[in-house]
C-alpha cells in the first residue's frame, strides 16, 4: 500500500488534525517537493526566459526548455517541439479549436463527442460548430458507463473531421480504449482529441503508441501548480496551425508591413510564459514518475474497489459507473441532495464534490441533478475510505 501523506502538507486542517481530502479529481494537493520548487523558481532563481542574456535568466531558460523536454518524455512524445505550455487543459482545447478547427472544420463538416465529456471539451467546439456552419454528434454510452466505441465504428462517416473525448471521465472514472477510438476517427481520416486531465496521473502515456492526434491535461491535477497545462500535438500538425494569440515570443520578425510567427511550439506561447509553474510542473512529472503511473493506478483502483463494497451496503446509495472505475467514485443517496452530504461530510474532515462535476449533459443522461463524487490521489488510503463511510451512515443518520 503506497504512504505518501505525510509528504502533503495539504492533507492536514487548520488545527493540525488529518484532512479526509477526496476531491483529487477536481485538483490533487501538492508534495513538499512540487511546494519548494514553486517557492524556489519564483524566489532564488527567478528570471525571466528566452529573453536575458545574463546568467541567472538563461539558466531559468535552460530549466524551462528542460521541463518541456521532460514533459515530451513523460507522455511519449517524439520530440521537446510537440509541447505547447498553455494555461491549462481548457485552454489547449480552445487552442485547437480556433487554430485547428477554424482551418479544418467547415459548414457541412461533423464532430463527435460523448455523452459523458467536461464542458470544456464541449463548449469550445460548439462554439466552433455555430461559427463554421458545423454540427456534432453525441456517442452515447455503454450500462456501465463507458464511451461506446461499437457505435463510435459504426456511426463514423467521411464527413466526421474531429472526434474530442475523455481519456478517462471526471465523473465515472471510465477508462477509454484510446487506440481503438484513435483506429476508427483515421479511418474515415478525422482526427482525435483527447481529453487527459483524469488519466496523465493515473495511466502510462505514449503518445506515439496511442496514436491520437491531440492530447491535453492540466498540471494541477497532476500533483503541480493551477495555471499550467499541456497540449500536445504532432509537430506537422503544429507546424500547419495558425497561431492562437499574437504578441512577444512567438514571433520571428515583426514590421508594419507585416509579421512572420516562430515555429511550432514557440508561435504558440505568445508573451511571458508561466515560467514558476513549468519549473513545478517539471518537479510535479518527476515525482509521479517516481512513484509509478502503474503503483498509483493499482493504489486508487484498490482504495476505490474498497469504497464501492461499503457503499454497496447502503441500501439508499445508487453508485455510477463502473466496477473498474479509475480513482473515483460518484454516487446519490436517496432522499439526501448531493450539496447535503458534502457539507455533513465536511463537519467530519471529509472532503468530497458535490453537484454536476461540469458535465451536465451527463446528469441529466443519468436522470439526476447532481452527484456526489469521491475521488483518490497518490495519498489516499484506507483510513480515508473508512472516513467516508462513517460520514456517511451520519448523513444517513441525520435524514432518517
Amino acid at each position: 500500500m503506497i504512504k505518501y501523506k505525510d509528504q502533503f502538507p495539504g492533507l492536514k486542517n487548520a488545527n493540525g488534525h488529518d484532512w479526509h481530502y477526496l476531491d483529487t479529481a477536481a485538483t490533487a494537493q501538492k508534495p513538499q517537493c512540487v511546494i519548494d520548487a514553486m517557492v524556489n523558481a519564483m524566489g532564488r532563481d527567478y528570471a525571466t526566459v528566452h529573453r536575458g542574456v545574463y546568467a541567472r535568466s538563461a539558466n531559468m531558460t535552460m530549466a524551462f526548455e528542460a521541463a518541456r523536454r521532460r514533459t515530451a518524455q513523460f507522455i511519449g512524445a517524439a520530440s521537446e517541439n510537440e509541447i505547447v505550455f498553455v494555461r491549462g487543459a481548457t485552454e489547449g482545447i480552445n487552442l485547437v479549436a480556433q487554430c485547428w478547427g477554424g482551418a479544418n472544420i467547415g459548414a457541412g463538416d461533423r464532430i463527435i463527442l460523448s455523452q459523458l465529456e467536461h464542458h470544456s471539451n464541449i463548449v469550445p467546439w460548439q462554439m466552433l460548430a455555430q461559427k463554421m456552419g458545423a454540427h456534432i454528434d453525441i456517442c452515447p454510452l455503454t450500462d456501465d458507463g463507458q464511451i461506446d466505441l461499437n457505435w463510435l465504428e459504426a456511426n463514423i462517416t467521411p464527413q466526421h473531421k474531429l472526434v474530442a473525448l475523455a481519456h478517462i471521465s471526471n465523473v465515472l472514472g471510465s477508462v477509454l480504449d484510446a487506440k481503438r477510438a484513435a483506429k476508427a476517427a483515421h479511418k474515415v481520416g478525422a482526427k482525435l482529441l483527447l481529453d487527459g486531465c483524469q488519466a496523465a496521473p493515473r495511466l502510462r502515456l505514449n503518445m506515439v503508441e496511442m496514436d491520437c492526434d491531440f492530447y491535453v491535461f492540466s498540471g494541477h491535477k497532476l500533483y503541480g501548480p493551477t495555471g499550467i497545462g499541456v497540449l500536445w500535438a504532432r509537430h506537422d500538425i503544429l507546424q500547419s496551425m495558425p497561431p492562437y494569440q499574437g504578441g512577444g515570443a512567438m514571433i520571428d520578425r515583426v514590421s508594419f508591413d507585416g509579421t512572420s510567427f516562430a515555429d511550432a511550439p514557440q508561435r504558440f506561447e505568445a508573451g511571458t510564459p508561466m515560467i514558476t509553474e513549468v519549473i513545478a510542473l517539471h518537479s510535479a512529472i518527476d515525482y509521479v514518475d517516481a512513484a509509478g503511473v502503474d503503483a498509483i493506478f493499482a493504489h486508487e483502483n484498490a482504495l476505490v474497489t474498497s469504497a464501492q463494497e461499503a457503499l454497496a451496503k447502503f441500501n439508499s446509495i445508487t453508485l455510477y459507473g463502473p466496477e473498474n472505475s479509475a480513482g473515483i467514485l460518484s454516487f446519490t443517496m436517496e432522499g439526501v441532495h448531493p450539496h447535503d452530504i458534502g457539507t455533513i461530510l465536511d463537519e467530519s474532515n471529509v472532503a468530497i464534490r458535490a453537484g454536476h462535476h461540469c458535465a451536465q449533459p451527463l446528469m441529466e443522461y443519468l436522470d439526476v441533478p447532481a452527484t456526489a463524487r469521491a475521488s483518490f490521489g497518490i495519498y489516499s488510503d484506507e483510513s480515508d475510505v473508512e472516513a467516508l463511510v462513517a460520514g456517511l451512515h451520519r448523513v444517513q443518520k441525520i435524514f432518517g
